[in-house]
């Protein structure tokens, strides 16, 4: 999903207030964090993530997420990283007008 940077703002804004919801700490991205990743991004659809590891790690690490999940990141910064997926059934957030 390609968002516009007003729409990136508007979900950066929502996302300051929100505690992590995932954790990937030394074990690194398992099926079973993939699969939680999933649950939390359908229930929820932004999602804040901390992630316990070195710079270049945090990026692969991220781009991984990234294309299992089918996300868009919104936002990385230090050892957060925020996604987005809109849940199609039900979605929760408004996103403004391109």
């Amino acid at each position: 999903m390609t968002l516009s940077n007003h729409q990136i703002r508007h979900l950066r804004s929502l996302a300051h207030h929100l505690k992590p919801v995932v954790r990937i700490g030394q074990h690194g991205v398992s099926e079973a964090l993939l699969e939680e990743l999933e649950i939390a991004l359908d229930h929820h659809e932004l999602v804040k993530i901390k992630i316990a590891a070195d710079k270049a790690a945090r990026l692969a690490i991220i781009d991984r997420l990234a294309e299992a999940t089918g996300a868009t990141l919104v936002q990385h910064i230090g050892q957060m990283a925020v996604f987005f997926r809109r849940n199609d059934k039900k979605p929760k957030i408004a996103l403004p007008s391109k």
